[in-house]
């Protein structure tokens, strides 16, 4: 699609030096039939360049092509209106290259409000905690311990906060039959704990989505926009999203394990290889259980837990660990997915990869990522 737009920016900017080429009189042009005065020629001039720029920052995959888009529609839709019986048709092409800037134009705003909450979240983030050593991790159930032993935890200090970036394959619908790609980043912090995750993907491999999730404070919000425009989904103020999002956030913790330390989190054994946590956060409360192998490796992450805010009940949702690595000195699962068990069979809806990983960056990194 960006490569269709570039040449037909192109195609429609060269388009522009006719008005140009008939406003001083070249030698046999007769595309446009109306007369042209030599400052009008100026003006078809200077919207050719204007879309020549914004094909170059295009290209460049500069954020403010948009910029040099607009003018160059309005420019160019005045000199249409003035010169229509020859150039009405190129009214079609602005149309398209305006929709094209309104959709580039929101998905620089939706970024922009998402490295807000970002920067917000390590803003109100705390760094606390003393070198992790055993007596730590003494009184949690065996079978935790063993897995914070076997993921390197002991000797280092608690992570405070996390940013990481992941690649992802979706399935937005049960009988959906090909995934779709996309690229997700999320920032943690542990003290309190919260987190906000943004993805781009697209949907039938054409059209883009965007979405955010966030926890903070408690509280969990969804966001989910067509072109960056069209709202599809936007839950928030709802209990069960509260909760489901602080379940996420328990889930996703086997990526930095020293939070499983919290005080907002409580413990018990359920058997010798499975235990259950239970987490609080301004009111919000929600639990799952956590799954090893005898070792103490991470298996997986089960809860009952809500799909969207309109569900009546709960159901169970389990999230596996496919590979694990070892990075930053510490033993993490890198390839993971999602499940919903329905009532007419498993959803594997999610399917991720660790692409990086950063603990307890200092300050948000504002332009880095």
């Amino acid at each position: 699609m960006r490569i269709a737009l570039i040449l037909f920016i192109g195609i429609h900017g060269i388009i522009h030096l006719f008005g140009l080429l008939k406003a001083f009189g070249f030698s046999g042009f007769n595309a446009i039939s109306s007369p042209i005065s030599k400052t009008s020629g100026v003006i078809w001039l200077l919207t050719a360049l204007l879309f020549a720029t914004a094909l170059v920052l295009l290209i460049l995959q500069s954020n403010y092509w948009w910029i040099c888009g607009f003018f160059g529609v309005i420019i160019s839709q005045i000199l249409i209106f003035n010169y229509w019986s020859d150039a009405k048709f190129g009214s079609i092409a602005n149309l398209i290259i305006l929709v094209s800037v309104l959709i580039s134009f929101a998905g620089i705003r939706f970024q922009k409000k998402v490295a807000a909450e970002q920067k917000a979240l390590f803003e109100d983030s705390r760094v606390s905690g003393e070198i992790i050593t055993e007596a730590s991790i003494k009184g949690l159930p065996t079978i935790v311990q063993k897995w914070l032993i076997n993921s390197g935890i002991l000797g280092k200090k608690p992570i405070s906060n996390v940013h990481l970036v992941q690649e992802l394959q979706l399935k937005l619908k049960p009988e959906q039959e090909t995934w779709n790609q996309g690229i997700a980043e999320q920032y943690f912090t542990v003290n309190p704990p919260a987190f906000v995750w943004n993805i781009n993907t697209e949907m039938n491999s054409v059209l883009s989505v965007v979405g955010r999730d966030k926890f903070v404070n408690g509280q969990g919000a969804m966001t989910i926009k067509l072109l960056s425009l069209i709202t599809v989904a936007n839950a928030k103020n709802s209990e069960r999203v509260d909760q489901a999002t602080l379940q996420r956030y328990l889930a996703e913790m086997v990526w930095f394990p020293t939070a499983s330390l919290s005080n907002n989190i409580t413990w018990e054994a359920v058997d010798g290889n499975s235990a259950k946590a239970t987490m609080e956060v301004n009111g919000t409360k929600g639990d799952g259980i956590f799954h090893f192998d005898d070792e103490g490796d991470f298996l997986k992450f089960t809860a009952n837990r809500y799909k969207d805010e309109k569900e009546q009940n709960p159901t169970l949702w389990t999230v596996s660990a496919l590979k694990s690595e070892k990075i930053n000195g510490i033993q993490i699962p890198v390839e993971l997915q999602a499940d919903w068990q329905l009532e007419d069979g498993k959803w594997t809806w999610l399917k991720l990869t660790i692409k990086e990983i950063d603990y307890n960056l200092n300050g948000f990194p504002i332009g880095e990522h």
